[in-house]
């Protein structure tokens, strides 16, 4: 069965232009589309998509609060976010709202709908530049606020704490099987005990958790 994939964003021609380059892709459809955050969440609502591909800045209820709608209710659909991320400064917010890949939209037609088809199959999507943009901005986010306790890593071991690193610094599977000298198999396997151990959605949280743990840091 192919992805299907409902497609938000007020900009009928960043809509258009995805719509077109996945009309000629068999194992990917656009489902639906919306115009903001309300119909976005309806349409998933409605149509239950494997991927919502969601822009942040639209009219009305925001990509921000229409992510948290659908990742918080019944359906099972995952959020790409695909925004400008140079002016944006709710990136963050959208994957603390239950995002499961980041996107920009300078980025070849083709990576977005490699993205998609991760995404849609369980993983999550964030490269390392993004992690490193992300941290940095989460720390001035959080410089006026009172430091919060850090989360408690006891129930996992020191590999696997080692593993909880490497993808607070946004290396993939691949590169952390190097890094460690482990098959990508096994660092599979230590990925999936961490998301069970510590609760997380995907590993967009994992990141947050490692930062959160103080694992990793904007200087990193």
């Amino acid at each position: 069965m192919p992805v299907r994939v409902v497609l938000a964003d007020d900009q009928q021609l960043i809509r258009t232009a995805l719509r077109m380059v996945i009309a000629d892709i068999e194992d990917v459809e656009v489902v639906g589309e919306a115009a903001d955050g309300e119909e976005a969440v309806t349409r998933t609502e409605e149509l239950r998509p494997d991927v919502v591909v969601m822009d942040i800045r639209m009219p009305g209820v925001d990509g921000i609060e229409a992510t948290r709608r659908i990742t918080t209710g019944q359906g099972e659909s995952r959020i790409v976010v695909l925004t400008t991320f140079d002016d944006d400064d709710y990136v963050y917010g959208a994957l603390r709202a239950g995002a499961s890949g980041f996107l920009v939209k300078d980025m070849a037609l083709d990576d977005i709908i490699g993205a998609i088809r991760v995404v849609a199959a369980g993983d999550a999507l964030i490269a390392p530049s993004v992690t490193r943009r992300l941290i940095q901005d989460f720390t001035s986010a959080r410089s006026a606020e009172p430091p919060r306790p850090r989360r408690d890593l006891t129930a996992i071991t020191d590999r696997e704490r080692e593993v909880l690193t490497l993808v607070g610094t946004g290396l993939s599977n691949t590169e952390i099987a190097e890094r460690l000298f482990i098959s990508v198999a096994t660092a599979k396997t230590y990925l999936t005990r961490l998301l069970s151990q510590l609760d997380a959605r995907d590993r967009v949280q994992l990141v947050i958790i490692a930062y959160e743990a103080g694992l990793v840091s904007a200087r990193r």
